[in-house]
């Protein structure tokens, strides 16, 4: 469903210049339901920006589907967000239309894009139950019901898939749940692949997939350990106890180290590296003893 290779972003402000994606790699399956984690500045919400065509990308590879978003045209822009991509923002006011009803900002959407379909419109409330509450308007919803609705938005026009940046950060941990059940279930039913950006670990260890980006690269990658596990069943799963954790090997056949894990071996900017036949051994470079000027 994604396939970016060498993705580039350049932010350019006067004579600045700051490179938010430095050559980024990274692959996500059809139908797959994957987060993708890392510190503020890490890239991520860049990397979902130009996923959802908010952003265009400066360099490199960037496919969703059948588009390729590096030299998609303004008009195909318009097409590929109405009929690709859903987007849930944080911020609820990006979502929703304050003066109308739930029911009535679920079918905005299909109004615009000329595909109106009330009876779908009321079921994607049931699904995020809310069937009940479908004429309230904004303000008689609680934050956990507002960003419920903007789910349903998302769905209106059946896209591909759905993005979610940071979808969880405005509400308490039993909304979070419920909203994490959302998803599954849409992912499972509608086939919709989910790409969920967090800083979360306890709502990144709900999902099948993890990507970790740090300074505009791919480092780390978690996968399920037990591809028959339930996350979405009731019980506290840890990321170290329900994942196994990857290094991201590139086509050039870099990789980056944990920092943790430099930091422990005191490794600054140059490793020692060896291969025993088996495995590869990473150490501190250490000079060799009886080394001279007069051995060179």
């Amino acid at each position: 469903m994604i396939e970016c290779e060498g993705l580039v972003k350049i932010f350019k402000s006067d004579n600045i210049e700051v490179v938010a994606l430095q050559g980024l790699n990274i692959q996500v399956k059809k139908g797959e339901m994957m987060a993708i984690i890392g510190n503020s500045g890490s890239g991520k919400s860049t990397l979902l920006n130009i996923l959802g065509g908010l952003d265009r990308p400066s360099a490199g590879q960037v496919r969703v589907g059948e588009w390729n978003l590096l030299k998609i045209t303004d008009e195909q822009l318009v097409e590929y967000k109405r009929k690709t991509v859903g987007f849930i923002w944080q911020n609820n006011a990006r979502n929703l239309l304050p003066y109308l009803t739930a029911i009535e900002n679920v079918e905005m959407p299909m109004l615009l894009s000329g595909n109106y379909d009330k009876q779908y419109a009321r079921q994607l409330l049931e699904w995020v139950g809310l069937g009940h509450r479908m004429h309230n308007k904004l303000h008689q919803l609680s934050g956990g019901e507002q960003q419920r609705v903007a789910i349903a938005i998302s769905l209106a026009n059946r896209p591909q898939m759905l993005l979610a940046d940071e979808p969880t950060g405005s509400v308490d941990t039993q909304t979070c749940d419920m909203i994490m059940d959302i998803f599954r279930r849409m992912n499972r039913e509608l086939g919709v692949t989910i790409v969920i950006v967090t800083h979360d670990l306890s709502l990144a260890s709900k999902v099948d997939r993890v990507v970790a980006i740090r300074d505009g690269l791919t480092s780390t990658e978690f996968v399920k350990r037990n591809p028959n596990l339930d996350l979405s069943a009731p019980g506290n799963h840890k990321m170290q106890d329900v994942h196994e954790e990857y290094v991201v090997v590139d086509r050039a056949g870099r990789l980056q180290v944990p920092k943790d894990f430099l930091a422990a071996l005191q490794i600054d900017n140059k490793a020692s590296m060896e291969f025993d036949g088996e495995k590869i051994l990473i150490r501190s470079p250490k000079l060799l003893e009886g080394n001279t000027n007069d051995d060179n």
